[in-house]
Formats: structure tokens, sequence, C-alpha cells
């Protein structure tokens, strides 16, 4: 399924984290941040981005082992 968004729209989201520009995952129905510092993944739902942080998924290896 992918991510059905205006292009305007997508063009002022920021990640509500540390303010990068997003990238799509259409694969994982998602809006990834850019900043690899940061690379949170929020959901997108019936269209809609879930711009929560307590929703958003993190992408990167963390070094706690």
């Amino acid at each position: 399924m992918a991510v059905n968004l205006d292009p305007d729209l997508l063009s002022i989201l920021v990640c509500p984290k540390c303010r990068s520009e997003f990238r799509v995952d259409d694969e994982a129905n998602e809006l990834v941040c850019t900043n690899a510092g940061c690379a949170l993944a929020y959901p997108v739902r019936d269209d809609i981005p879930v711009l929560l942080i307590d929703e958003a998924r993190q992408t990167k290896e963390t070094d706690d082992h």
C-alpha cells in the first residue's frame, strides 16, 4: 500500500523530534526522518501521517547491548 499524500503537504512536513525532512517509505507505509541521528519512522494511517514521537518506530541500530 503506497503512501498517498499531497506533494505540497509532504514538502512542509518535518520530523517533530529534530525538524528534518522526510522520505517516503511506500513499502512500510511510513514517513522516515532523513536525519541519520534521529531516523524515526512515523506511520501513515488512512493517508494521515501520525507525527507523534510516541508512535514512531526507531529505524537505526542502537548500541545498547
